[in-house]
């Protein structure tokens, strides 16, 4: 079987070996608008539908996964900051507070498709002016939801976590597993 992790994401690419072995990485070249009428904790899951389905469009043959993720702070989601002003007010209205990440994940095979969310709880520190800015200066926060990688740099901001750390990552590894099984099962689906 053929798999296809339908990313650009280098650390989900990482994360994904964990699961397979042997897989391709394509990422989906689509515009990443969530319409009205999606639910806005729903949006992370509808985006990565959308990203597996255009790939396995492409590639019938292939167990195709998609995935996205998003930092919510009360009803608010948070995308990857646009400059270093974005990103400061991003990590400021995290600065000594819970917020969610909320990682979609679909998996698509010949025009049969599921999917499912993953939520983490990340609570930051009380962070200063010079904290945000001197995290800011590593460069890390550019590409990330919420402005900040847990798995790097963005360590040293977080004073708790609940749930799947990797979901906070970008891929919630345990549960993709198992949902790839599943799905495999239902369709029968056997190497």
């Amino acid at each position: 079987m053929k798999y296809i992790l339908a990313s650009a994401s280098p650390r989900r690419n990482e994360l994904f070996k964990f699961i397979i072995d042997d897989f391709e990485c394509l990422p989906a070249d689509i515009a990443e608008h969530v319409p009205g009428h999606v639910d806005t904790f729903s949006a992370p899951e509808y985006l990565a539908v959308q990203k597996a389905l255009h790939v396995s469009k492409q590639y019938a043959d292939a167990i195709v996964i998609g995935s996205d993720t998003s930092v919510f702070i009360e009803d608010m989601m948070l995308g990857k900051p646009k400059n270093e002003e974005d990103a400061f007010k991003m990590l400021s209205l995290l600065s000594g507070r819970k917020h969610k990440v909320i990682t979609g994940c679909a998996i698509c095979y010949g025009g049969k498709s599921m999917s499912f969310s993953a939520t983490s709880v990340v609570e930051f520190y009380d962070l200063s002016e010079q904290e945000i800015r001197q995290y800011i200066a590593t460069k890390e926060c550019f590409d990330k939801a919420g402005a900040y990688g847990i798995q790097g740099y963005g360590s040293t901001l977080v004073k708790e976590i609940h749930g799947d750390y990797f979901n906070i990552v970008g891929l919630p590894v345990a549960r993709l597993k198992k949902e790839i099984e599943n799905f495999k099962k239902i369709w029968s689906l056997y190497e």
